[in-house]
């Protein structure tokens, strides 16, 4: 007698065995038939938790085959974690369609940190974020204080105000500054509208129309003939122009020992326009390349450029408070503000800067229950040129320095520790040297 089962007819009950196995087979080309592959995994409603995190959490990758039956399970396995109202996958075209509703609408925080950098010292700040303080609107506090540093953010930020993608933000900051090692105060107070647009995961694009309020302050009577020139008349109040571009390749410049089997780069490029209206605008250009090649699971190299240009637009001349003064953190093996033209021992900064670096990198894996990396760095560059020189009195021109060094990152507890130990291999007279270097920060 025949037999009916799923897969079919079986018409004798000795071939029931070979029947089964052939129906196995039949039902997991089915399957297969099914499955799909798709060129990308798009994140749609998510407000707070990061698209690459409800990506990664559960395994939802472009490139990979997913029949009907996995995407139910990831929807399942996305769910599970507890902070999503509903969990929708879905293909479009051939997108992979990740749609969400989260849970907490008004995720937020205190923060207090301690940290440590060469360019401003022993720091405290304290922190205050909240997310939908208003609809769709995250906002946050900042204040920073050490003796010679104070400062003030305050920052709302609007997600997709037309539209997926186009979201508007609006930052107030405030800062003063009083170096000992300078012979003069800063302060500048910023309010800025912006708009941002994300085309992509790797692309942002800002764009910003702001005021600005800065001057120069308590010169010191014994400051160069320049600073004192400079200090007269340096209050303004005037309207700026920003536009910003940053990009990161996908695999990301982290560090994780994951990303170093992988190549990745990043460009950052920021143009300002300054004192818009005024007898003194500005055009100030900042950018910073970054690259990484891995050599095998635990060495990388990583190399890199950052430079900037300032220049009036009428004619007139820059300020110091308008210049760059790498060092320290931006350029190993100097003191901050440590290289660039000098005056009566006052450092004036240049109108253009350029350090370029190449440094290989080794993750060392867990020592003493800590993750360490070393590395071996080279740096090289210089800050130069003057509007005013004092008749030549000023040797502004392009004067290389360099300095070779190690780097060392580890973890003590759960807060992070950089060290470096720099010497320089060229300098000029006036120079001031850092040897070694110390960044930390602890939160609580």
């Amino acid at each position: 007698m025949p037999v009916v089962t799923n897969c079919g007819i079986r018409s004798y009950a000795a071939l029931a065995g070979t029947a089964t196995l052939a129906c196995g087979l039949l039902l997991a080309g089915l399957q297969a038939a099914a499955a799909r592959e798709f060129r990308a995994v798009e994140v749609r409603g998510a407000e707070f938790i990061p698209e690459d995190d409800v990506r990664m959490t559960c395994g939802a990758m472009a490139g990979v085959d997913y029949s009907s039956i996995d995407l139910r399970a990831i929807e399942d396995c996305l769910m599970s974690t507890g902070v999503f109202d509903s969990v929708r996958l879905y293909p479009e075209g051939d997108l992979l369609i990740i749609e969400v509703a989260e849970t907490d609408s008004r995720p937020g925080r205190v923060e207090g940190t301690i940290s440590y950098v060469a360019q401003d010292g022993l720091t405290a700040e304290l922190s205050f974020e909240q997310y939908n303080l208003f609809p769709s609107t995250y906002g946050a506090l900042h204040l920073m204080y050490n003796t010679e540093v104070r400062s003030f953010d305050a920052n709302l930020y609007r997600t997709d105000i037309r539209g997926e993608g186009l979201d508007l933000g609006l930052d107030l900051i405030a800062r003063e500054s009083d170096y000992d090692d300078q012979s003069y105060s800063h302060r500048s107070i910023r309010f800025e509208p912006y708009l941002a647009w994300m085309p992509d995961d790797d692309l942002r694009l800002e764009a910003g129309l702001g005021l600005r309020q800065q001057r120069m302050g308590n010169v010191d009577a014994n400051a160069s003939a320049l600073v004192r020139q400079e200090a007269k008349d340096s209050q303004n109040t005037a309207p700026y122009l920003r536009f910003s571009l940053d990009f990161t390749s996908s695999t990301g410049l982290e560090g994780e020992r994951a990303d170093w089997a992988r190549p990745g780069y990043s460009i950052a490029l920021d143009q300002f326009f300054w004192n818009l209206g005024g007898s003194d605008p500005l055009s100030d250009t900042r950018f910073e390349l970054q690259a990484q090649l891995p050599i095998s699971e635990t060495l990388r190299l990583q190399s890199g450029v950052r430079g900037g240009m300032v220049s009036g637009l009428s004619g007139n001349a820059t300020r110091s408070i308008d210049r760059f003064f790498p060092g320290a953190d931006t350029f190993r093996g100097f003191a901050p503000r440590g290289v660039g033209p000098r005056d009566s021992g006052d450092a004036l900064g240049g109108n253009k800067f350029l350090v370029s670096y190449v440094e290989l990198q080794r993750d060392f894996g867990e020592i003493f229950g800590s993750g360490m990396r070393g590395g071996i760095f080279f740096e090289t560059g210089a800050a130069w040129g003057l509007d005013d020189t004092l008749n030549g009195q000023i040797n502004d021109g392009w004067q290389n320095r360099s300095s070779i060094g190690l780097s060392l990152t580890f973890e003590v507890g759960e807060t992070p520790v950089a060290l470096y130990v720099a010497e320089p291999l060229r300098k000029q007279p006036g120079d001031e040297v850092q040897v070694f270097g110390l960044g930390f920060t602890a939160r609580f």
